[in-house]
């Protein structure tokens, strides 16, 4: 024990005397530690000052995750009775996950920035058992005094790097830190161990979902001629035909719309019109690994492309013309939120809406709540009927008083202009107020004016399973359309956005700045249309003159929590969300103001989702 002790003062002497003269007597002090001493030193760090950087773009579902979990956990278990943590990062040093198996420990690190997000590279934070190890390539055992940084000395750390077994590449840092008065150079042994169990799990995985979804395209490749392309994650892959056949803008539609079919419920087969006119259809197979959907591979065949535009000689050495689409004026009272859209969904769903309603044929409109179903079908039957009307009946109104009295209240109007009736959410109707429903629908399959009908419920296969009382009236429908959700159709927010302002500012010239558009553009909205107009309608109150800025949007805005909060999280996010304004988005000067450690504060970023970025 004392040999130990003095080697750490001669350890932090001969430190002090690197700090103080740029060099020192290194005898007692490992080869390995020396070097990244000095390493540190020409990178600028500051043993006092430095301090970890924070990133936020990890991957924390990828395959060293998926490999080291089992790992982590048999380890955090077996090590239960020792206060210690165990940390993972990626091969730029920069920290996945933390397990703790004491929480004064957690905190301690906390303190020091020892946390998921930050980054402990060499560069940044000096000699220690995460960046020293990637410099090194090997492991290592950093204790006490061979730190470089100050607030490091109290702790002792081992690291072992992570190697892809296949090609040699270093994919991260196991590590296992602690305080130095519970270190033992048994750590060193351990984190070696576990590292190579790691690795011997990234060689049986080896991407099991890659591997699938590559197998798949290449089975699938073999059996067709055409274009075939595979999408999954980050992967892409097309074959020789699909490169030639499809413009780069084209193949991206292509993907984005496979990515969509993968998630979404039914087969995914479909016909879509590219941007370039082409009409391409897309037949699907998804490539399910255990639980989860690893991609899907889809054949596109070309269904027609645009006739040629034929040129007049006369104009042929004239310089191209650009043409502008001119928009049509926003409706005062619009609820016209998606019949000029731009995304691929949203042009589907509008000329859906106008091809049945031309024909007069019953709609059935599907989609999650707030996508704007009913604000879809009034505005496109205003057009299509100018001198027309639409009727909304509401889920609750109907199961209230029932169907026949709302509707024979309504006849007489009816009888002097051509009518839309749309029923509201069908799937929320009781058992009564669906029997009416059905029997108006035989009435108005004799000449009974136009209808149509929504429903919020996206997974409509489980309630035809189910038997529930509105999948009854779906027999008297020939013709269904998806509007899909808004977080789907993220080419469409700007024209959203525009048209929302435009009914709720009034006489106001209101707009976004574009900082408040990334923000609005970041955001999943899951409660789509209706909820993007609550948050807007927020930040007009704040903001009553001027373009709206990030900070008018409410704190949910800034963020995407995986979860609904509590009303005590949704304080405390909206408190963190503040801070950070009055900091200039300073994450460190919010800290200090919200009285909590910078590490403690990125966690909570992660925990809500707030993606504001520092000035």
């Amino acid at each position: 024990m004392h040999r130990v002790a003095d080697r750490r003062i001669k350890i932090a002497a001969a430190r002090a005397d690197f700090l103080r003269f740029g060099h020192a007597e290194t005898q007692s002090v490992p080869g390995v530690v020396a070097a990244s001493w000095q390493r540190s030193f020409s990178a600028g760090v500051d043993a006092s000052t430095s301090q970890a950087v924070f990133h936020n773009d990890l991957d924390l579902t990828g395959r060293l995750m998926r490999c080291s979990e089992p790992v982590i956990a048999r380890l955090s278990g077996e090590m239960a009775e020792m206060p210690l943590s165990i940390v993972l990062t990626d091969y730029k040093a920069r920290i996945l996950s933390r397990s703790e198996t004491d929480k004064t420990i957690g905190t301690l690190l906390d303190d020091v920035s020892l946390a998921p997000g930050f980054n402990y590279a060499e560069a940044s934070v000096g000699t220690n058992g995460i960046g020293t190890v990637l410099e090194s390539g090997q492991p290592l055992y950093i204790v006490g005094p061979e730190h470089f940084l100050e607030h490091l000395q109290p702790f002792a750390c081992a690291g072992s790097p992570i190697r892809d077994p296949i090609t040699g590449r270093v994919e991260g840092v196991l590590d296992i830190s602690c305080l130095i008065e519970d270190a033992s150079p048994l750590m060193h042994s351990l984190v070696r161990s576990a590292a190579h169990e790691i690795e011997r799990n990234l060689l049986v995985d080896r991407s099991q979902r890659q591997q699938a979804l590559f197998e798949e395209y290449v089975r699938v490749d073999s059996r067709n001629r055409g274009a075939v392309m595979a999408i999954g994650g980050t992967v892409v892959m097309g074959n020789a035909v699909a490169q030639s056949s499809f413009s780069p803008d084209e193949q991206w539609t292509i993907q984005e719309h496979a990515r969509y079919l993968m998630i979404s419920p039914g087969q995914p087969v479909d016909q879509i019109e590219l941007s370039s006119g082409k009409v391409v259809h897309v037949r699907g197979k998804r490539v399910v690994v255990g639980p989860d959907v690893a991609g899907i591979v889809v054949v596109v065949e070309i269904v027609s492309e645009p006739a040629p535009v034929p040129v007049p000689a006369s104009r042929l050495t004239l310089p191209p013309l650009r043409r502008h689409r001119l928009k049509k004026p926003i409706p005062a009272d619009s609820s016209a939120i998606l019949h000029d859209a731009e995304s691929l969904l949203g042009k589907r769903a509008s000329s859906g809406v106008v091809t049945a309603l031309t024909a007069g044929a019953p709609l059935l409109v599907l989609g999650e709540a707030g996508g704007g179903k009913v604000s879809l079908l009034a505005e496109l039957y205003r057009q299509i009927v100018p001198l027309g009307r639409s009727v909304v009946f509401g889920a609750e109104q109907l199961n209230q008083h029932g169907v026949h009295s709302a509707i024979n209240n309504d006849l007489i109007s009816a009888l002097a202009r051509p009518t839309l009736y749309i029923f509201r959410n069908i799937d929320r109707f009781t058992e009564a107020a669906t029997a009416e429903l059905e029997a108006f629908l035989v009435t108005r399959e004799a000449g009974a004016g136009g209808l149509a009908v929504t429903v919020s419920q996206p997974d409509l296969q489980a309630d035809l399973a189910a038997a529930r009382p509105y999948t009854a009236l779906l027999q008297h429908f020939t013709t269904s359309v998806t509007v899909a959700p808004l977080r789907h159709r993220q080419g469409d927010l700007p024209d959203i956005v525009t048209r929302v302002l435009a009914r709720r500012a009034g006489l106001r010239p209101a707009t976004v700045s574009a900082g408040a558009m990334r923000v609005i553009s970041r955001y999943p909205w899951p409660g789509n249309i209706r909820q993007l107009e609550e948050a807007l309608d927020t930040a007009l109150l704040t903001r009553p003159v001027g373009a709206i800025q990030a900070e008018d949007l409410p704190a949910y805005c800034h963020g995407g929590a995986p979860r609904l909060l509590s009303a005590i999280e949704a304080g405390e996010r909206d408190l963190i969300v503040g801070a950070l304004h009055k900091a200039d988005g300073n994450r460190m000067r919010a800290a200090e103001s919200l009285g909590i450690a910078r590490s403690s504060l990125y966690r909570k970023l992660k925990t809500f989702g707030i993606t504001v970025t520092d000035s």
